[in-house]
């Protein structure tokens, strides 16, 4: 058994104080004084100790794509996140040829036994996003591969796809892959990258979709006799995902989204290859990208995706917001569980679940990750 010292301890409905023991599992808080004289103390040098963050949509990093459909690329990808606070992800992948998304699937699936030992995040299923797109709302997707929803390749995979994103208006009228996908699938089904009216996102969303794809982005908008993608995600119970880098949505949204969604709001990273590297020219799916500043974006100046780690989207949002700290962190570990149906053993600091911890500073900088009790990162 391990203790974890002299830290504020991020719960998900406050901040306290003690010590976190742990074996595997979340084993309790207790007093200080009251620590197993066999346990191992770990100091936490006064800064926050909280729950492992979950990245539910992420293409790549350190100059790897998830569409690389290579196994060294996943492990660079699941060993950089791991320095961010990352303890479970959702390699991502994206409008590109079929075969390409199919190897990429296909790695993973092969790699997520393996991932729960590795040094770094472990592979907790797949994003698919795409290619079952609206051309109209591609964004820096490549509209030859797109195709119309087809549930029997999402049953194929369902053992690892956690979430598929579709535009719901490019299926039947009566919705039938997303019906069907519903009816023999856990997949969780996620409205982006879409063209859909109101009304159309609504009966989707009564058809099957349970979640929305980096919210705003890629999607029509809200107006006050158009509401559009964007209202029926407010105006439903579907979880939300949001690319908190203060660029995608600027900050101002914070606290409304929040009020709002609450625990439906997840945060995410949504980031490139170019995440975790310098300034320059990358790619994504075989496309060129170009970084600067915090975003990266096409030659024709498409905006493409971020660069953001997910602990600094979580204190993006705690810096410029009246959200408290404990719902920020909910909204990158317990509100994605949640979304993918892994709550009962992830996202949160209570005794039984996975002792997935990360430990950081004042500033939610990552001092040291620990995923099923194993440290996998020290900085």
């Amino acid at each position: 058994m391990k203790a974890i010292v002299n830290g504020k301890i991020i719960l998900k409905d406050r901040i306290t104080e003690g010590a976190l023991l742990y074996s595997d599992k979340i084993e309790g808080i207790i007093p200080a004084d009251k620590i197993p004289a066999e346990a191992e103390i770990i100091d936490a040098k006064g800064g926050y100790v909280a729950p492992g963050l979950i990245d539910l949509h992420i293409h790549g990093y350190l100059g790897k794509d998830v569409c690389d459909g290579e196994a060294e690329s996943i492990r660079t990808i699941a060993g950089g996140i791991v320095k961010n606070g990352v303890v479970g992800f959702l390699p991502t992948t994206m409008t590109v040829d079929m075969k390409v998304i199919r190897k990429a699937l296909e790695v993973c699936r092969d790699l997520k036994e393996e991932s729960k030992t590795w040094a770094g995040s472990a592979i907790l299923g797949c994003h698919a996003e795409g290619p079952f797109i609206s051309e109209a709302k591609k964004g820096a997707q490549d509209a030859k591969y797109i195709l119309k929803p087809d549930a029997k390749f999402v049953k194929e995979y369902a053992d690892v796809i956690k979430i598929i994103t579709l535009a719901p208006e490019t299926d039947t009228e009566d919705f039938a892959a997303i019906r069907e996908i519903t009816r023999d699938t856990d997949v969780v089904i996620s409205m982006g990258h879409t063209s859909a009216d109101y009304n159309t996102a609504m009966k989707g969303t009564e058809a099957g979709v349970k979640h929305a794809t980096h919210l705003f982005n890629a999607m029509t908008p809200m107006a006050h006799r158009a509401p559009g993608v964007v209202g029926a995600a407010l105006n439903s119970d579907v979880s939300c995902e949001l690319i908190v880098d203060t660029f995608h949505v600027l900050p101002c949204f914070y606290d409304m989204l929040y009020k709002l969604k609450g625990r439906k709001l997840c945060f995410i990273t949504d980031c490139l290859p170019a995440g975790g590297l310098p300034y320059g020219e990358y790619t994504l799916g075989g496309t060129k990208i170009i970084y600067n500043d915090i975003v990266c974006r096409l030659e024709d100046g498409t905006v493409a995706g971020s660069v953001l780690p997910l602990n600094k989207g979580v204190w993006n949002v705690y810096t410029n917001s009246s959200i408290p700290l404990w719902e920020c962190v909910n909204g990158a570990s317990l509100n994605p569980a949640t979304a993918i149906g892994i709550e009962k053993a992830k996202g949160s600091l209570e005794v039984g679940k996975d002792a997935d911890i990360i430990i950081t500073d004042e500033e939610f900088n990552i001092n040291k990750t620990i995923i099923g009790g194993t440290v996998r990162y020290e900085a």
